[in-house]
């Protein structure tokens, strides 16, 4: 379309972004300053809605944005930036976070989710891709064994041992065996996933090798799970959907975790940052946006940050929100000074 058209649409989906009602050509001729007729932005307004653009809910009513309108809109936007408020926000939350990976995600969702008003959602990080970092066989007393796995991406797995049920191993717990098979397990496990094939060397200490088997034997009995997300300001999306069966069907998919999670690695795998409506490929999103970016740990992508408002959401907002989270985030995680320590470990111990 020529630059007159693309300007008379980025004003209309602006305008309808802040009002939520059919815009007209006076509207539009207030915004842009056009120095054209209201006959001629008419004609303008009726061509964007041959092409698909725009749509008018009633006759004599002004016009809204479609999908195709939105796209258009979205894909003519740079990252934006957060104002100088949302950047001291980002800026004093990422300074002060602590505790374990799991209560800075949870958090990280709430933020989002206070910096725009929308659904935020986070998605931790993909066990089966993470290699560990530390693995540590603690003695909690008691003849009570915890194997502790600090993996890359700063996620912290835990994995009881059952000695109770062999007298044998319960008092090798208790004696110099237990440092040594911690020491046989950290040698054995570190740089490698989950789902790599193990072969761990027998050290000919049978109190050693008992623990170091029965450690492995209960790690691969305590699968990865899947990665968690987590779900902040359900709340403040309560008042932008109608009817309520709108509502309800956004909330039902919230309430999802694997489908969500699918859904945001999909639009990462895809290279989208912004899926309008049916984009998402889910019915019940019909009638909303979703907004995501990925974070990283080491270079490499290890999970997603997101927002789920309606397809009316402001899109420059939302994008910077995301993108400067995002960014945050991957350098909390990182390697780097200021990187993420969870709680309980020292930077050595995941090092």
């Amino acid at each position: 379309m020529d630059e007159r058209r693309a300007t008379v649409l980025r004003a209309v989906v602006e305008n309808f972004i802040e009002s939520a009602q059919p815009v007209g050509s006076a509207a539009v001729l207030e915004m842009t300053r056009l120095d054209v007729s209201p006959a001629t932005v008419r004609n303008d307004l009726a061509a964007l809605e041959s092409g698909g653009y725009l749509m008018q809910p009633h006759t004599s009513a002004g016009r809204v944005p479609t999908e195709a309108g939105y796209r258009y809109f979205v894909d003519g936007l740079g990252p934006g930036s957060l104002d100088s408020t949302g950047v001291r926000q980002v800026g004093a939350f990422f300074a002060h976070a602590q505790g374990q990976i799991e209560e800075l995600l949870a958090d990280t969702s709430r933020l989002l989710s206070d910096l725009t008003e929308y659904a935020a959602m986070v998605v931790a990080p993909n066990h089966d891709l993470d290699s560990i970092r530390s693995a540590q066989l603690v003695d909690l007393g008691g003849g009570r064994l915890l194997v502790v796995l600090v993996m890359s991406s700063g996620v912290v797995e835990r994995t009881y041992v059952d000695v109770y049920s062999n007298p044998d191993l319960e008092a090798a717990a208790q004696g110099p065996a237990a440092g040594a098979a911690s020491a046989v397990l950290a040698e054995a496990l570190v740089g490698r996933t989950r789902t790599q094939p193990l072969v761990v060397p027998t050290t000919g200490d049978a109190a050693t090798d008992a623990l170091v088997a029965a450690a492995l034997s209960a790690l691969a009995a305590d699968e990865p799970h899947p990665s968690e997300l987590y779900v902040g300001g359900t709340a403040k999306i309560t008042e932008q959907f109608e009817p309520a069966s709108s509502l309800r069907s956004v909330l039902s998919v919230l309430e999802e975790q694997l489908m969500v999670v699918t859904l945001l690695r999909s639009l990462v795998d895809r290279g989208l940052s912004v899926a309008i409506g049916s984009e998402t490929g889910m019915k019940p999103l019909a009638e909303c946006s979703v907004v995501v970016a990925p974070y990283e740990v080491d270079g490499r992508t290890v999970g997603s940050v997101g927002l789920l408002g309606p397809t009316r959401m402001d899109y420059s907002k939302a994008l910077a929100a995301v993108h400067t989270v995002s960014r945050r985030l991957s350098a909390s995680l990182g390697d780097g000074d200021g990187a993420h320590v969870p709680t309980g470990f020292s930077r050595s111990a995941q090092e």
